[in-house]
């Protein structure tokens, strides 16, 4: 395969999976505490063909070398954790994170995941669960007596009582993390720790730089539809040159081929 084509096809898969990155932004713009992706780009390994500054004669070094690029490929597609948008939803169990940190979810194997995913509900057990059934990390119970529910910025989870009495059942704590983008995204809203991420810092909320938590509201995804739609005419128009270059290409062998 001559080499042109080879780079040209190189670019067809970079921009084919930067347009799957797009489409799964697209996709989950209404999903509660999503993170946007992006895709970074690497050129790959050159052919070194003649080194800059070697010797082209007794006296004389080149100025330049003539080194061949083989193409370019995706290497990385990193997470967007800037703060998305409040949605007032008057919920009591659906808490906003404002700030850093993450809300700590026991799964099923005993390992903790983390998650901006505040659309918490209450189990039969009348424990705070997300939509999957998976509790919330330290768990918080509700009595059957509790009337209504109060939770602070700070955590603090109280509820009124039947007989008019206040009661603590509870404080939510929040984890920060060194590096968000280095957590590891399991699908469900949820994120896994890496030693990308670092080990998490547990912490109150609206202390030490952790977020605070707002009540009766939910983060939005923070996928800009017309940001990710010009990246998508982007890398159809890249796509396009691509494909362009292969025919390019093949109209050259083919005249090489017609006039031997």
């Amino acid at each position: 395969m001559d080499a042109s084509m080879w780079i040209a096809k190189t670019g067809l898969d970079a921009q084919q999976m930067r347009m799957s990155v797009i489409s799964n932004n697209l996709a989950n713009v209404n999903t509660t505490g999503f993170k946007r992706d992006r895709a970074s780009f690497e050129d790959m390994l050159y052919q070194n063909l003649r080194q800059p500054g070697g010797q082209v004669s007794a006296t004389e070094a080149a100025p330049t070398g003539l080194m061949m690029g083989t193409g370019v490929r995706i290497s990385a597609t990193e997470k967007n954790h800037a703060q998305g948008s409040l949605a007032t939803t008057q919920n009591a169990l659906d808490l906003a994170i404002l700030g850093d940190g993450f809300f700590q979810i026991a799964q099923a194997d005993g390992s903790m995941a983390y998650s901006r995913d505040g659309a918490f509900k209450m189990s039969v057990d009348r424990q705070m669960v997300t939509a999957n059934g998976a509790p919330l990390q330290p768990a918080i119970t509700i009595p059957n007596e509790a009337a209504s529910i109060t939770i602070g910025q700070d955590g603090t989870v109280s509820v009124e009582l039947n007989d008019g009495t206040n009661q603590v059942v509870g404080t939510i704590q929040l984890a920060r993390f060194v590096s968000p983008a280095g957590l590891r995204p399991i699908g469900q809203n949820l994120f896994k720790e890496t030693a990308a991420s670092g080990a998490p810092q547990i912490l109150q909320p609206s202390l030490a730089g952790a977020g605070k938590l707002q009540q009766g509201a939910l983060e939005t995804s923070n996928v800009n539809v017309v940001e990710e739609m010009v990246n998508m005419i982007e890398t159809q128009r890249a796509y396009e040159i691509n494909s362009k270059a292969i025919s390019s290409v093949d109209g050259m062998l083919r005249f090489l081929n017609n006039n031997m």
